[in-house]
Formats: C-alpha cells, sequence, structure tokens
C-alpha cells in the first residue's frame, strides 16, 4: 500500500488566520517574515512548538504563528517558559519580549532563565523605547532620550543586552536587524541548534516613537562600514570592501579597528573569532560607533554539558527510584502521629 507524503510546509503554514496587527512599517513585520521562513527551513512540527510573550508590541507574536501559544503577563514570559519546559521537555519553546519587558520588570526573570540554563530561545526586540505604551524611555533608551516620561531628557546609563546576558552566566548570545532577512533566520537556526538558553537580540525599528535610531550603523549607506558579521574561525574583517578588522591595541585589553595596507597591517594581525572565548565576546558587546563597528551574528556560543531541565528531570527520576510507592504510602511511611 503506498502511503502519501504530506508536502513540506511553507512559510505560509506557520501563519495563523489572525490579522497581524502593528504599526505599519514597524519591524515586527520583518521579524515575523523572518520566523515564520525559519521555522519551514527547519520544517518544526507546530504541535510541538510553543510560543510564549509577555506585555508590549512584541507580545501579540504567538497570536500570528499555528504553533502553540501563550500570552502572559509583563516581565514573567520568562518564568511561564521555564514552567512550561520542565513539565514537557519535548516542546520547542521560544519566548518573544521587548527592552522594556525583558530588562525591566522582567530583567529579574530573564537573568535566572540564562543562568539556569533553561533550553528555549529568547527573541528580544529592541527598539530602545516603550512602544505599546506611547513612546516613554525604556531601560535601552540612550541617555539623552526625549520622551514622554524623561521630557528633560533620560539621565539613565542604557542596559546592554548582551553585557547582561553575558554576565548572567548565558551560554548563547546572538544579535540581528529586523530587516536582515538574509542573516536573521541564519541566527534563529543557530539558537535553535543550541541545547541551552539561547538569547538573540534583534535591533527593531519602532517607526512611531523611535523611528531610525539605529539608522548610524543600520542604513544602508553606513552598514557596511558600522557591522561587523562575526563567522567562527574566520577572521573579523570588515567594510565594504573588507579591508578594515579588528585588532587588541597593543599593549592592552581593548579593541581598535585597523585598515589592510596602512601602517604595516596586514590580515596576520587581524583577530579570529573564537565564539567560544566569553572574555573576547566581553568586549565585542561593548563595540559602538563611529569608532568600532556592531557587532553581529552569533558573538558567543559555548554549550554547557547539559540544560537545567534536564538535570531536574534526572534528580525527579532519582527521587522516584530511591523512594518508590504512591504519595500516600510516602506520607504514611516512617514516623507519624495523629492529631485528635
Amino acid at each position: 500500500m503506498n502511503i502519501a507524503t504530506p508536502p513540506p510546509k511553507t512559510a505560509k503554514d506557520y501563519a495563523s488566520d489572525q490579522e497581524v496587527r502593528w504599526c505599519p512599517g514597524c519591524g515586527d513585520y520583518a521579524i515575523l517574515k523572518a520566523v515564520q521562513k525559519t521555522l519551514a527551513e527547519l520544517q518544526v512540527e507546530t504541535e510541538k512548538t510553543v510560543f510564549i510573550s509577555g506585555i508590549g508590541c512584541a507580545a501579540r507574536f504567538p497570536y500570528y504563528l499555528s504553533t502553540y501559544g501563550f500570552h502572559t503577563i509583563h516581565g514573567r514570559a520568562p518564568a511561564f517558559a521555564t514552567g512550561v519546559k520542565l513539565t514537557n521537555p519535548e516542546l520547542d519553546v521560544w519566548v518573544v519580549s521587548g527592552d522594556g519587558d525583558a530588562l525591566s520588570i522582567g530583567g529579574n526573570h530573564l537573568l535566572h532563565v540564562l543562568r539556569r540554563n533553561v533550553d528555549l530561545q529568547f527573541l528580544l526586540f529592541n527598539n530602545e523605547i516603550y512602544g505599546l505604551t506611547k513612546g516613554q524611555a525604556s531601560p535601552t533608551s540612550r541617555v539623552g532620550t526625549r520622551s514622554p516620561s524623561t521630557p528633560g531628557g533620560s539621565l539613565d546609563t542604557p542596559v546592554s543586552a548582551g553585557a547582561f546576558a553575558l554576565g548572567a552566566g548565558a551560554r548563547f548570545f546572538a544579535r540581528s536587524v529586523d530587516t536582515q532577512q538574509k542573516d536573521l533566520p541564519v541566527v534563529l537556526k543557530r539558537a535553535r541548534e543550541h541545547r541551552g538558553a539561547s538569547l538573540v537580540e534583534i535591533f527593531q525599528n519602532c517607526i512611531v516613537y523611535n523611528d531610525d535610531v539605529f539608522a548610524s550603523f543600520t542604513d544602508r549607506s553606513v552598514a557596511a562600514d558600522a557591522q561587523i558579521h562575526l563567522e567562527h574561525g574566520k577572521p573579523m574583517l570588515f567594510g565594504k570592501e573588507r579591508d578594515k578588522g579588528l585588532r587588541l591595541k597593543p599593549g592592552r585589553l581593548a579593541l581598535e579597528a585597523v585598515t589592510l595596507g596602512e601602517d604595516g597591517i596586514t590580515e596576520a594581525d587581524i583577530l579570529v573569532h573564537d565564539e567560544t572565548d566569553r572574555a573576547m565576546a566581553t568586549l565585542l558587546v561593548a563595540m559602538q560607533p563611529p569608532s568600532l563597528p556592531v557587532a553581529m551574528g552569533v558573538v558567543f556560543c559555548d554549550p554547557a554539558p547539559s540544560s537545567y531541565e534536564a538535570g531536574v528531570l534526572a534528580e525527579v527520576e532519582a527521587a522516584h527510584s530511591a523512594h518508590p510507592g504512591t504519595l500516600a504510602e510516602l506520607l504514611k511511611k516512617g514516623n507519624t502521629w495523629t492529631v485528635p
């Protein structure tokens, strides 16, 4: 008997029947497209996939995918995701959050999901502003940002998602841009391949409240010189002509950009990207234009021997083996007493 093989799923098969509602021109549309494309390329099983979100513009994401979804509460998506993964480790868990949701009220929960190394993908949409609540300064907003909550200009030093992740003990951190439809799916696939917590920061444009905030390194006219796309085991070169690179400043633990051919600089002087080097990753996430390019791609990836939920399940199995029987039997085992 011939058994018909279903055709491969396309990106459209991962789209739900819900009308997508974001502001026209919002970067979230591009991210949704990239995620649906990634799921199709991986032929992800929808019945084994769940997207979990908190509050904010990004939190609408689960509605627009034909997978399981859970729209939770402000900042607590990592806690819900941890519970889902512990309850059913076979599920492919994705968390979608904005910079305000993840790094302000949710900063504590994000820290714990990273340090515990729960096996999930965390997509952090960073537009350096609170979009849903009408443009207040967020934890990633730059000093001087004028907004309804900071009319005189923000005085707060912004949070670096990369520095936060590395400081929390994350084993995977990557970056991309909403409109980089060639590079973003590659990063998303790498995040899913990683066994453990994967944090992907996606620079996302808020066309209404913070338009072009990343133009200094995302605009096509400057992107080649203002971004460096990292590849493990390859020299850290960038520029339109691939004639610029990174090296350590002589006698200092600091990076500098140099040009091949100037002052005798050759490719042998350029650093080679080692994505398992946490110290180098710390330097890379701190780079800012115009003196240094913004690091893109997989900045750090150093998998742990096991994920959090695997360790928890092993402890549960060990407890079951050491103490067989029903809960009622265990409660009545050993010294007991009766309260009259």
